[in-house]
């Protein structure tokens, strides 16, 4: 019930929605000084949430910082990648088709080859009230074995369907195969407050290793500061739903 109730809500939360909406009760009102006020509303809230830079400035309040890979301890025994529209597969042709995120378990790949980690844990179901055998872990899985990772590197949690789960069925993995392990959380830089909270409250500390970070260094182009795109309205859509995401968990008890 509560991945139906938050997947409504994660509609609620869309802005396109609100100045949809508010469009629409223009359309509709029959006070046309309230109809005019509605429509100037609803196009100042569409040009805030298209704009580049106010994005990007909410966006890098959110973010954690990215943790260099100089700074990490040299070993650790495994990499806890969090999974989230990484892959799907095209069924007619048999070919996965990566999507977005993919960072996460590129840099996870690229931390085992350098033997910064010994394994790999996905952890990752469906995350689809549609698709719910689509399980992005094992569809990763198939992935990193045609690269070449061995089979026993390769860890999955094919059951989570949101970050609360995530740590809950990797944390069941984990302190049996590795009681006492040094981790890598793995992990979107917007992700990681919400990631980093719900491993804490399964007694799991680990290393937060930031990838896919939207924001770098602060511009001040004219380009950047006053022409809207719509990459600014999707960057707005995940940190919403993202903050959300995260109070809820704590007024829920998850973290």
């Amino acid at each position: 019930m509560f991945f139906v109730l938050s997947k409504i809500l994660s509609f609620l939360l869309t802005p396109i929605v609100w100045v949809l909406i508010l469009l629409l009760l223009a359309l509709f009102i029959r006070n046309r000084k309230k109809a005019r006020r509605l429509l100037i509303i609803a196009v100042a809230l569409l040009y805030f949430f298209l704009n580049p830079f106010i994005a990007s400035e909410f966006m890098r309040m959110w973010e954690k910082p990215v943790t260099r890979t100089q700074d990490l301890a040299e070993h650790y025994d495994a990499g806890i990648v969090l999974g989230g529209g990484m892959v799907t597969i095209d069924k007619e042709y048999d070919r996965l088709t990566f999507r977005t995120n993919t960072d996460r378990i590129l840099q996870a790949v690229d931390l085992y080859k350098t033997n910064r980690i010994d394994k790999i844990l996905i952890s990752s179901g469906s995350g689809s009230l549609v698709f719910k055998d689509m399980l992005e872990s094992t569809l990763l899985k198939r992935y990193l074995l045609t690269i070449g990772i061995p089979k026993e590197d390769i860890l999955i949690d094919s059951i989570s369907n949101n970050t609360r789960q995530n740590a809950i069925y990797s944390a069941k993995i984990l302190k049996s195969k590795f009681p006492g392990g040094k981790f890598l959380l793995i992990t979107s830089a917007f992700h990681m407050r919400r990631a980093m909270a719900c491993f804490e409250e399964e007694s799991i500390i680990a290393i937060p290793y930031c990838t896919g970070k939207y924001v770098g260094d602060r511009r001040w182009d004219f380009q950047h500061l006053f022409v809207p795109n719509l990459e600014s309205m999707m960057m707005w859509d995940k940190l919403i739903h993202e903050v959300a995401g995260y109070m809820i968990y704590a007024v829920m008890g998850y973290l």
